[in-house]
C-alpha cells in the first residue's frame, strides 16, 4: 500500500455522521504503513467516539487493501501548522545612503532630456566654483556618453590606483575629475554594459575615488533622463542638492517637471533650474533674440517650489572653448556666458548655506 494513497483516502473520509466537519486526516497524529499493515494514531478528546472512529478507520482503510489496521487514540490535539516566518519589515532604501568620502558638498547636475547642454553647464559650474577659490571635483557619471574629458582637456590624463584600490583623480585646470572616458582604450570605444556592471562602476566612482585634499564641492554630471543611474545615486549616496538644466522650449520644460518629481521621489532637494541657450545676443547690434521662444522656465520653477538660478546665453565661444578643452568661464572672463555661470555659482552657494 502506498502512503500517499492512504493519506488521500483519509482526507476524503468525512465524519459528518457525528456532526463535525473534519475528515479522518484532520484527526491523524501519526501514521505508519508496512506492506498491507497500517498503524494510525487519532486524536479524540472523549472515549465516546473511540468505537465509531475505530470502525470508520478500519472500514475505510480495508476498502483500499489494508489487511491489518491498528488504531490508537490520544487526547492531545493535533499540532497547529507552523506559520511561515513573517517577512522582515521593508527597509527604507534611503536609510543606507552614505556620504561620499572627502567631499563637503555634493551637487548633481541633471536634465530631463538630452541635447540641452547639461555637461556644458556642469563643467562650467565646476569652473566657476573653482574660480571663486573653492576646491572642486567633477565626476562624469554619464557612463554611456562621457564628455567631461573633452570639455576639460583631460583626454590624455592617466588614472592610477592606490595600494588599497582607490582610483586617484587626475586634475585639469585645477579641478579634480573622474570619468569612465579616462579608463577606456580609446575615445571611440563604446561602453556596452548592462545594469549590474553599470551600478558596480557607479558605486566605485562614488565611494572609491581618492580626491586628494578634501573637496568643498563635487559636481556630479548625470546622464540625461530619469533612469537607473539617478535612482541608484539617490538610494546610495547623500546628495546635498540637484540642479536641473533645460532650454526654453516647452518640450524641454515638460521633462524638467519629470526631473523635479524624480528627485522628490529619491529625496534629493532641487536647488534650482538653469536655463541654457536662453537667448542669443547679436555681436554686431547687441540685440537679444529669444531663438527658442519666450521662456516659461521661471513659471515652472515657481509652480514646483524651486527657483531659476540663471539664464545662459547662446555664445559660439562656449562651444569653441569646450572643443579646445577649456571651460569658457576660465577662457574668456568678459563673455556674457561666463558672467551668467558665475551668477549661477553665487546663487548655488547662497542656497546651500540656507539649508
Amino acid at each position: 500500500m502506498a502512503l500517499t494513497g492512504v493519506i488521500d483516502r483519509l482526507k476524503n473520509t468525512n465524519l459528518e455522521e457525528i456532526g463535525v466537519s473534519f475528515s479522518l486526516a484532520d484527526l491523524m497524529r501519526d501514521l505508519k504503513v508496512e506492506g498491507n499493515n497500517v498503524y494510525i494514531k487519532l486524536f479524540s478528546p472523549s472515549e465516546k467516539y473511540h468505537e465509531y472512529l475505530k470502525e470508520k478507520t478500519e472500514k475505510t482503510l480495508k476498502s483500499i487493501g489494508a489487511e491489518n489496521v491498528e488504531v490508537e487514540f490520544t487526547s492531545e490535539p493535533p499540532k497547529q501548522q507552523q506559520q511561515p516566518p513573517q517577512p522582515p519589515p521593508q527597509q527604507n532604501p534611503f536609510e543606507s545612503r552614505r556620504r561620499i568620502p572627502g567631499v563637503k558638498k555634493v551637487i548633481a547636475v541633471a536634465s530631463g532630456k538630452g541635447g540641452v547642454g547639461k555637461s556644458t553647464v556642469a563643467v562650467n559650474l565646476a569652473a566657476a566654483l573653482k574660480k571663486k577659490g573653492y576646491s572642486v571635483g567633477y565626476l562624469d557619471a554619464d557612463m554611456y556618453g562621457p564628455s567631461g574629458p573633452t570639455m576639460l582637456g583631460a583626454k590624455d590624463k592617466q588614472v592610477v590606483a592606490t595600494p588599497d584600490n582607490k582610483l586617484i583623480a587626475p586634475e585639469a585646470h585645477g579641478i579634480k575629475m573622474m570619468s569612465i572616458g579616462l579608463l577606456l582604450p580609446s575615445e571611440d570605444t563604446p561602453v556596452i554594459w548592462r545594469g549590474p556592471v553599470l551600478f558596480k562602476a557607479l558605486s566605485q566612482f562614488l565611494f572609491d575615488i581618492n580626491w586628494g585634499e578634501e573637496l568643498d564641492f563635487l559636481i556630479i554630471d548625470l546622464p540625461p533622463g530619469t533612469g537607473d543611474v539617478q535612482i541608484t545615486l539617490g538610494q546610495t549616496a547623500e546628495i546635498d542638492g540637484a540642479v536641473i538644466v533645460t532650454t526654453p522650449q516647452d518640450v524641454a520644460l515638460i521633462d524638467v517637471k519629470k526631473g523635479i518629481q524624480m528627485f522628490n521621489e529619491v529625496q534629493i532637494p532641487v536647488i534650482g533650474i538653469v536655463e541654457n541657450m536662453s537667448y542669443f545676443v547679436c555681436p554686431d547690434t547687441g540685440k537679444k533674440y529669444e531663438i527658442f521662444g519666450k521662456s516659461k522656465t521661471e513659471d515652472v520653477a515657481k509652480q514646483y517650489g524651486t527657483e531659476l538660478l540663471g539664464k545662459i546665453p547662446i555664445e559660439p565661444k562656449v562651444a569653441e572653448f569646450s572643443d579646445l578643452g577649456i571651460p569658457v568661464v576660465l577662457a574668456k572672463e568678459d563673455a556674457q556666458s561666463t558672467q551668467a555661470f558665475m551668477e549661477v555659482a553665487e546663487k548655488l552657494i547662497k542656497k546651500l548655506s540656507e539649508q
